[in-house]
């Protein structure tokens, strides 16, 4: 019977390989992010959002067409759960106490069908601008505190390494929405804060497995200290993965297209914090060369 307690699997071996995989992902990320850019939600760059529902089938293509005509500016339209719910997104806002009735009343006169708005959201340039900000804040503030911490309850090279696994990821996960095209709004951003937690403490799992190793043994080439340390904690990380993702991937294909920028942000961070905390992670505590004199250290967990 397949047992992966008893697997000594050689992550290290070809780590140098790894990290050539991490550095033409980061590449294609950077050359899509600075060319393609992200498909920013009204989040962040304002915009009027309708949810509208049919009382038959209906057609995207004809709505957006209806909707262009009143020249509401960049429009988007799409299946909301089913084909009579459905989701307009345009640039247009406006204050006026008469801008969403009008809107109404051409849709339903261009469609020759009446229609439910059933939802109306606006966000301004002023609030988008503000969003856009405490969204970078929120994801920088979350690293440096993880740095912080990292930072007293190891030694500097763990501290680091975390660090990098950590910025590996969010790049990552930036250029997947912007090569894929998802929307990225406000949910996105706290999916990714969600994806520093859940890779960090992938790693410091595995980081606190080598550094009991490094003070019960000393001689051991530190390669092959780091890949048991890794095969040790193996079982673990596959089963707190796994899980995860079964219930991600339910809620990407049930839950509904509001739902699912969001799990896919997830299911993306859950592979590549896996990846990054064995494959990125645990080299360079090699690359950094950690100190191996263990036996007078204080454990400087808070």
């Amino acid at each position: 019977m397949f047992n992966i307690y008893n697997k000594n699997i050689s992550f290290l071996k070809f780590y140098k390989q790894f990290y050539l995989l991490s550095f033409l992902l980061i590449v294609i990320s950077f050359i899509s992010f600075f060319s393609k850019g992200l498909n920013l939600g009204i989040d962040f760059k304002g915009g009027t959002v309708i949810e509208m529902q049919f009382d038959k089938k209906y057609s995207a293509t004809n709505i957006r067409e209806a909707l262009i005509q009143q020249e509401l500016g960049d429009v988007k339209v799409k299946e909301f759960g089913n084909n009579q719910t459905f989701l307009a997104i345009f640039e247009k806002k406006s204050g006026k106490s008469d801008f969403i009735p009008n809107v109404k009343t051409q849709l339903e006169k261009s469609l020759t069908e009446t229609i439910n708005f059933r939802r109306v959201e606006m966000v301004g340039p002023k609030i988008s601008k503000e969003l856009t900000k405490s969204g970078i804040y929120a994801v920088l503030i979350a690293l440096i505190l993880m740095l912080f911490y990292i930072w007293l309850r190891f030694e500097w090279q763990f501290s680091l390494g975390s660090i990098l696994a950590l910025l590996h990821d969010v790049m990552l996960t930036l250029g997947a929405f912007s090569i894929i095209g998802f929307e990225f709004n406000l949910s996105i951003i706290a999916a990714i804060l969600t994806i520093v937690g859940y890779s960090m403490n992938d790693t410091v799992v595995i980081y606190d497995r080598i550094r009991e190793n490094l003070k019960k043994d000393d001689k051991s080439d530190l390669l092959d200290l780091i890949n048991i340390s890794v095969n040790e904690t193996l079982p673990r990380t596959l089963k707190t993965s796994i899980t995860t993702l079964l219930a991600l991937i339910a809620i990407y294909f049930f839950g509904g297209e509001i739902l699912r920028g969001f799990s896919f942000a997830l299911i993306w961070g859950v592979i590549v914090g896996t990846y990054s905390s064995i494959f990125i992670a645990a080299p360079l505590i090699l690359i950094f060369n950690v100190k191996r004199d263990w036996n007078e250290v204080i454990d400087k967990t808070p």
